[in-house]
């Protein structure tokens, strides 16, 4: 039987929110911090042994253990987010099989996801959360000409990127060594040329990044506790 944790990043620094709230992981949402709406997704899954909540200082962790998952490590975030991922990565128990790593500004995510993820990953040993690019995306070049890229090939990254613990050790350990930056786990994952499956999401699960991201979360909150 295999053991998995969840690594839980709380410790942004919501820049982009221009003050709207204090700290975007605790904002209210339909009641309750949007940091708890993470955990009570993985609690319901029932896919996750041990959980480590990467937090920023030490008053919001204060805040975040009132409604941390048990058991828990708390772990101080890093100055960007792959620094954090690593220094979680580095504190799992040795006993961990699969990790799952959540950006906690997704309060969406629903727990039969998890579970599907945990299915796959057993399987592919890397798995991501993602959606459709239903837009034409375009590339801009210097010259100022455009290309048009196969929309078909395109998808979004979402949270939670679930992986085999061997495997995102060993990505992240190379991201460190080469000193790359990267923006989800998924790229270090590429950067050992091993495959990353893909669990298409049918609802949305955005990321509260800007003030207006709180008001649409808390509609599509509604909706769902309205059966969508």
């Amino acid at each position: 039987m295999s053991r998995n944790a969840a690594i839980l990043l709380a410790a942004g620094s919501g820049k982009r929110m221009q003050g709207a709230v204090d700290d975007k992981v605790l904002a209210p949402l339909g009641g309750k911090p949007v940091f708890a709406h993470c955990a009570g997704a993985f609690l319901e899954s029932g896919v996750v042994d041990f959980y480590i909540v990467v937090y920023r200082d030490g008053p919001q962790s204060v805040l975040l253990s009132a409604y941390a998952p048990t058991p828990a490590l708390f772990v101080r975030g890093g100055h960007e987010r792959q620094d954090s991922v690593a220094r979680a990565l580095n504190a799992l128990p040795d006993d961990i099989d699969y990790v799952f790593i959540h950006d906690c500004a997704r309060p969406l995510v629903r727990p039969e996801q998890l579970v599907a993820l945990h299915k796959i990953v057993r399987r592919e040993h890397a798995v991501v959360l993602a959606h459709r690019v239903t837009d034409t995306i375009k590339e801009h070049h210097e010259s100022g000409h455009l290309t048009t890229l196969d929309r078909s090939r395109l998808w979004a990254m979402e949270t939670p990127q679930v992986f085999s613990r061997d495997l995102i050790v060993r990505a992240y350990d190379r991201v460190t060594k080469k000193s790359l930056r990267i923006t989800d786990d998924a790229q270090a994952v590429e950067g050992l040329r091993h495959p990353v499956a893909l669990l298409e999401n049918p609802h949305p699960n955005p990321k509260l990044t800007t003030p207006s991201d709180l008001a649409w979360c808390d509609h599509l909150h509604a909706l769902r506790l309205g059966g969508d």
